[in-house]
């Protein structure tokens, strides 16, 4: 088995880590944590909704780079560092998953964490998809 690190020019550039990792004979892409973070490495929106959605871009985006679509995830884990506003805001993050990531739902856990690795940061996403 061989890996390949897929960094996409889009995303913040990966220091330490890899955005996407394509393991061939089986292809599994294991994903990195995905923030808010734009472009350019910062963290962007004042809501959790807005967070969600950027993070959640960020991590299809890695995705796509690496071959796959949304219906490829088997797993996404999600970091928190509130659960409760997380779960206020359920409807409106659902809405978002549907429109970025259509109904091929994953297997999900939801994680309340103390902090993330950026300071402003409120959610963090990662996950694994398997390609066909």
């Amino acid at each position: 088995m061989s890996t390949e690190r897929v960094n996409p020019p889009d995303l913040s550039p990966a220091t330490g880590f890899s955005h996407a990792v394509v393991a061939t004979g089986s292809r599994v892409v294991f994903l990195a944590g995905q923030t808010a973070l734009d472009g350019d490495g910062k963290v962007t929106g004042d809501t959790l909704p807005e967070q969600f959605g950027r993070a959640l871009t960020n991590l299809l985006t890695a995705l796509r780079a690496a071959g796959g679509t949304p219906a490829d995830l088997a797993r996404v884990t999600v970091y928190a560092t509130d659960v409760a506003a997380y779960r206020s805001h359920a409807p409106e993050l659902g809405r978002l998953w549907r429109e970025l990531a259509g109904r091929d739902y994953p297997a999900m856990a939801v994680v309340e964490v103390v902090r993330l690795w950026d300071e402003k940061a409120m959610i963090e996403l990662d996950g694994f998809a398997v390609l066909p």
